[in-house]
């Protein structure tokens, strides 16, 4: 396994895997992986012939004020992993390298990014779709692997690659979650233990609302549901309940083929999201 710091290394490495015919699987990442990142990983190296990870906590993803500068970081813990999980590169680049001080061109998603996580954090999606443009640019995927937790990420994404044209499969791999039903993230670790008891009841009130749907598909009363259950088993407070189609994030109609039962809520300081995505029958 190669860790390539260099953008112009990163790019003659993936012009040579692709003269030679070899399918490339990318799967960008903020580092402090956990299994989550590792089953993207898998997916991607069932699918080709040489897999490349970034590392990279991305700046301009971040608003002021936000986890920046305390974000957790291990690289040689993450090396270690990847190199047991068979992947060819870590494309672990500066942000020097990436943002020179000439840098001023960004991709925006509108609409989209505005909704759901874009109303709490605005500038978020702008840095996303920015830094995974750069880095398609850079990696030359055949294909990308992101995970469901970041729902709107992957479709806001998957809209950029539709209308730049990219030439890049993606592929949105399942929720992985630890045995308690919490969704695994790199920032469950900023929670107390008393915080991370407590943040299980955001699985467990998705999966009421998950079986209330079937019965009962009134926006209204599922989103008092799922509020009535956080505020009743945990201090948690709510960012945003949100129902929508699960490809548009538009408001849900009769011939929406998928609805996206969506939710972010702040523990203390530390902000979680989870989502369902359900298939509709109407």
């Amino acid at each position: 396994m190669k860790v390539i710091k260099s953008i112009s290394e990163m790019k003659q490495w993936s012009d040579t895997q692709r003269a030679k015919g070899l399918q490339i699987g990318f799967v960008p990442t903020m580092g402090f992986l956990h299994e989550g990142h590792l089953s993207l990983m898998r997916i991607a190296r069932e699918k080709c012939d040489a897999v490349v990870v970034s590392i990279f906590v991305n700046p301009t993803q971040f608003a002021p004020g936000e986890d920046f500068n305390r974000y957790p970081r291990d690289f040689k813990r993450d090396e270690a992993l990847c190199k047991k999980e068979g992947i060819s590169v870590i494309f672990y680049p500066s942000h020097e390298d990436m943002y020179p001080e000439s840098h001023r061109t960004f991709v925006i998603t509108d609409q989209l990014s505005q909704l759901l996580c874009g109303k709490s954090r605005p500038t978020h999606f702008k840095g996303v779709t920015t830094i995974v443009c750069k880095l398609f640019n850079i990696v030359k995927p055949h294909v990308a692997v992101f995970g469901q937790k970041d729902a709107q990420q992957a479709i806001i994404l998957k809209r950029m690659v539709d209308d730049l044209n990219m030439d890049v499969e993606m592929i949105i791999a399942p929720i992985v979650r630890e045995a308690d039903g919490l969704a695994m993230s790199s920032r469950n670790k900023y929670l107390s233990e008393t915080e991370r008891r407590e943040a299980t009841v955001l699985y467990r009130s998705l999966q009421l609302a998950q079986d209330t749907f079937e019965q009962n598909k009134n926006k209204s009363f599922i989103q008092n549901q799922i509020r009535k259950m956080i505020e009743e088993n945990s201090s948690g407070r709510i960012d945003y309940i949100e129902i929508v189609d699960g490809e548009t994030l538009a408001e849900p109609a009769k011939q929406s083929k998928t609805i996206l039962i969506a939710l972010a809520v702040y523990f203390d300081q530390t902000r979680l999201i989870d989502n369902v995505l359900l298939k509709n029958d109407c």
